[in-house]
């Protein structure tokens, strides 16, 4: 996967490092090259001085034909401007925003991009809209025999019931998330496009539900 972190500060050093440990191909901007310094000695991505909405620096770092895109920089318009930029001129599929103020946060979600408040941001959160396929574990039982996921609803699953999901007794989607609102999805409910599902399940069912995710609906 291709991703452009712009912004290489405490968050987008490690974001950017986390990332290509992972094997991605992961390109850096920030406008301070010693900033830039952060990235360990072993990283193996791409460093460009400049600003995430020059579209110079953009280029420079490969947004044409990139997967994802954060905008981490400490500044709520630049990191807004760099994602509407990524999302609407190069139509890249995953981009997050970081803010530092949540009453924004509507407004920005009715663009389409999707953000993370300075309060609630890790970067666990941030690969998680990067990387909509990773499996989250939000909650685990003492012993660790019950656990639940937060996951990403695949766009293959947009439009059928989400208990389809499920196995009595094994797993469950005991909430979502849609449109910043969480609630307890009713018997039938359809998935929509940005839902992120919370589902208990027994432990060693967790690469069932993921196989279920990926395969998609039955005919």
């Amino acid at each position: 996967m291709r991703v452009v972190v712009v912004g290489c500060g405490r968050v987008g050093s490690q974001l950017a490092v986390t990332l290509s440990r992972e094997g991605n191909e992961v390109s850096v901007i920030d406008k301070s090259n010693r900033a830039l310094q952060r990235l360990a000695m072993d990283w193996g991505g791409k460093a460009v001085v400049g600003f995430g909405f020059d579209r110079d620096a953009l280029e420079e770092a490969g947004i044409a034909g990139a997967d994802a895109l954060a905008a981490v920089t400490n500044g709520d318009n630049s990191n807004i401007l760099t994602a509407r930029i990524a999302k609407e001129t190069y139509q890249v599929p995953n981009v997050v925003a970081r803010i530092y103020d949540p009453r924004r946060a509507a407004i920005y979600r009715r663009l389409g991009i999707p953000t993370v408040a300075t309060v609630a941001w890790t970067v666990e959160q941030v690969l998680q809209r990067l990387v909509p396929e990773r499996t989250v574990t939000e909650w685990s039982a003492p012993h660790g025999e019950v656990v639940m996921i937060e996951r990403s609803l695949p766009a293959s699953w947009v439009g059928y019931r989400l208990d389809e999901l499920e196995a009595p007794g094994v797993a469950k989607v005991v909430a979502l998330s849609r449109a910043g609102k969480a609630c307890v999805p009713k018997p039938g409910a359809l998935g929509q496009d940005g839902d992120v599902l919370y589902i208990s399940m027994d432990a060693g069912a967790i690469g069932t539900v993921e196989a279920r995710l990926a395969e998609g609906p039955r005919p």
